[in-house]
């Protein structure tokens, strides 16, 4: 494949990625938005800040929205998955950022170890990690990279889908909504059921990060299953 023709499919594959996240969640770009309006808020005094984003593949959303909000920022995406981190940086490119966001293709823990990111934005990451052993791994990983103080926005799906079946009724109502015929809205319904595990409560996703080395959290994000948070680094961790 040419260098045009893999353009032309991360666009493309990019396009159908956001049009579906923005189903999936209610609110999906006033989630981003207001991360980093947050984010901003909390470290406005640094308008030079080193920003650490995880799982930063997909729609790039999250920078996208600091980015064009925080002229001085500079940003470290890190995934993974390679193609999905060729969807983010699409998007970015588009968007005139691309010289402020250095793309790794890695794990967090592969990172050097030094805390030097003012700042994280781990947006949609936490419920596909496996179990909560995992989940605290994560967080602690990204509190190392962050300087004493610095502040984080977590967002994600934080209630068992089974757990809730109004709130499950009203998501596939949102497919519907979209046009989806029900036999899809099923097939979606099935691997959600079956996919991501998210924490089983808001209280704990503030035990994760408390033990993870970070304040309690305050939550400024809501929709269905889905909350975002901020917190900061403890000090001494």
């Amino acid at each position: 494949m040419d260098q045009g023709s893999h353009q032309k499919f991360d666009m493309a594959r990019a396009e159908e990625y956001a049009q579906q996240a923005r189903i999936a969640l209610a609110g999906y770009d006033a989630c981003h938005e207001l991360s980093a309006c947050i984010l901003s808020a909390a470290i406005g005094e640094r308008r030079d800040a080193r920003v650490l984003v995880v799982g930063a593949g997909g729609t790039g959303g999250e920078i996208l929205a600091a980015a064009k909000l925080e002229a001085g920022w500079r940003f470290v995406a890190v995934d993974p998955s390679a193609p999905m981190l060729d969807l983010s940086k699409a998007q970015i490119e588009a968007a005139g950022f691309l010289d402020r966001v250095d793309f790794v293709c890695s794990a967090v823990s592969d990172l050097a170890p030094e805390a030097v990111f003012d700042a994280a934005l781990v947006i949609g990451v936490l419920h596909h990690v496996k179990d909560d052993a995992d989940k605290a791994a994560l967080l602690r990983d990204v509190a190392a990279r962050l300087l004493p103080g610095g502040s984080m926005v977590l967002a994600g799906n934080y209630r068992a889908y089974a757990s809730e079946p109004l709130l499950l009724a009203a998501w596939a109502n949102r497919w519907r909504l979209a046009g989806v015929d029900e036999d899809e809205v099923r097939r979606k319904r099935d691997t959600i059921m079956r996919g991501a595990v998210p924490p089983e409560s808001e209280d704990k996703v503030a035990s994760l990060l408390m033990e993870a080395g970070f304040e309690a959290p305050e939550r400024f994000f809501s929709s269905l299953f889905w909350g975002a948070w901020h917190t900061r680094r403890v000090d001494g961790i």
